[in-house]
């Protein structure tokens, strides 16, 4: 079950795919890594399609990564007196307040006083995915006065955003907490993390995790975009979430921040997910619009490591045919000469330690020659990540003893995860990755492959050689000592 593109594949599953039948279907189709989205679902249909998840696994022999996405707090509006709800007319007076009194054309309830707490006069909030838009005028702990921008129907629990100030919230609430529990007992590899502002919700989120599972950074309020470099900074990953974005932010200004969080994603040697609307109609049609191959094809031009669907595969009349579109856009895009070039002309250059030296090297080695695969032998996935920052010309090929390793790394970008046994000596290890590369059909016995590793052994981080190897082991036998 080799991919034959870099990217990689995140599929969403829901209502059109719990069953095993559809599940393996969208991994032969190409998905890398399954998405739990907390949001929808009971955690005994969470653990049913991670069992799923995991029997697919078992029975094709390669590693699959799940990724459980936290819901978040959601801000909501309260309920109106019409259940039809309300006409908001632009220019007219609106107010929000705590008093759970069903509200009319003049008011609502706006049952969080987090927010209250943070506004200031000329402050923006949105309703409705941003369909309505009111700026206060004045405000205090328990109310804000507004004048509407943009009117519209307002009705029953109308989703809230305020893009202009951070909010006293933390990313994990209650139902958050009860899921990420639930998430790392039941063995998920990623946790994505929604409502990010600052470094320490994900701090806290990590604490929680205790090291079960990595964290990835959604990036889906103007505040995460401000401090983005220091939530990049503790995070094991990023998630370029652009429906939020384009409500909190002007939707001009989403494709210049996604290019900026990827490519600083790329140099810190983390991955990064472009997710949202990839192919939205698809939905619906069994063929995506032009336009959306087109958004596709820009995040892999930008070296995302991963694209990502939602609905399309959770509750889409087509979910294989989306995963399948996204695989051969992929395909075509990597054949084109141009992708190389940008690849190269985007790569940031880093060489601060060993392994970095190391990495580079290994794909110098690689561009120069006909070398097949880079092949890592590692503990936590950290070399997979240096190599994979390096984007070689030819595939990554990570080796470990470690079922959680092997599972994490299905997300970055050409990598080729294996489980293999523990190595005490360096002749085995060569002779290991060069079994994966022959059996996985990365290479011949008349060819040649990079191999990184540490000595000591199946310790973290200890990369410090790297060796060119044949394929043929009656070669690596005359070389290699025991």
């Amino acid at each position: 079950m080799r991919r034959l593109r870099n990217v990689k594949i995140v599929a969403t599953l829901g209502p059109a795919s719990s069953d095993y039948k559809m599940i393996r279907a969208l991994f032969e189709a190409g998905a890398d890594v399954f998405r739990l989205n907390m949001s929808h679902g009971s955690h005994a249909e969470q653990a049913a399609r991670h069992a799923i998840i995991r029997q697919v696994e078992a029975d094709t022999g390669r590693p699959i990564a799940i990724l459980a996405d936290l819901q978040g707090p959601k801000l909501r509006v309260g309920t109106f007196a019409n259940p039809a709800g309300e006409e908001l007319v632009e220019g007219a007076d609106f107010r929000m307040d705590l008093s759970a009194t069903p509200g009319d054309a003049a008011r609502v309830q706006l049952p969080h006083p987090e927010i209250f707490a943070a506004l200031e006069p000329g402050a923006t909030l949105l309703v409705n995915d941003g369909k309505i838009r009111v700026r206060v005028k004045d405000c205090g702990k328990d109310y804000a006065n507004c004048v509407v921008e943009v009117g519209g129907v307002i009705s029953n629990r109308k989703g809230v955003n305020v893009p202009d100030v951070v909010l006293p919230l933390a990313a994990l609430s209650a139902k958050d907490r009860e899921d990420l529990e639930f998430a790392c007992e039941l063995g998920v590899d990623w946790l994505a993390l929604s409502f990010v502002q600052r470094p320490e919700d994900v701090i806290e989120a990590r604490q929680l995790a205790k090291g079960r599972a990595s964290i990835l950074s959604k990036i889906e309020k103007p505040a995460a975009v401000k401090a983005y470099d220091a939530i990049l900074q503790v995070s094991d990953g990023i998630m370029v979430a652009r429906g939020d974005l384009g409500v909190e932010l002007p939707v001009t200004s989403v494709p210049p921040i996604q290019k900026r969080l990827v490519r600083g994603a790329r140099a810190a040697a983390k991955p990064v997910i472009v997710a949202t609307q990839m192919l939205e109609s698809m939905i619906e049609a069994p063929v995506p619009t032009r336009a959306e191959v087109s958004d596709v094809a820009t995040a892999i031009y930008e070296g995302a490591d991963a694209v990502m669907l939602s609905a399309e595969s959770a509750a889409g009349k087509f979910p294989v045919e989306a995963v399948t579109t996204m695989n051969n856009v992929a395909m075509s895009v990597e054949k084109d000469p141009t992708y190389r070039q940008v690849i190269e002309a985007s790569r940031v250059v880093r060489r601060e330690t060993i392994a970095d030296g190391i990495v580079a090297a290994a794909r110098e080695i690689a561009e120069a020659t006909n070398i097949k695969a880079i092949a890592c032998f590692t503990q936590s996935g950290n070399t997979v990540n240096l190599v994979a920052r390096e984007r070689p010309n030819c595939p990554i090929i990570a080796l470990t003893p470690l079922m959680s390793t092997a599972r994490r790394t299905c997300l970055i970008w050409g990598v080729h995860s294996v489980i293999t046994e523990p190595q005490e000596r360096f002749k085995g290890a060569v002779l290991a990755a060069v079994h994966a590369a022959r059996t996985d059909g990365f290479a011949g016995v008349e060819d040649m492959i990079v191999l990184t590793a540490g000595v000591p052994f199946n310790v973290k981080g200890t990369t410090n050689i790297l060796r060119v190897a044949p394929c043929d082991e009656r070669l690596i036998s005359r070389v290699d000592p025991e």
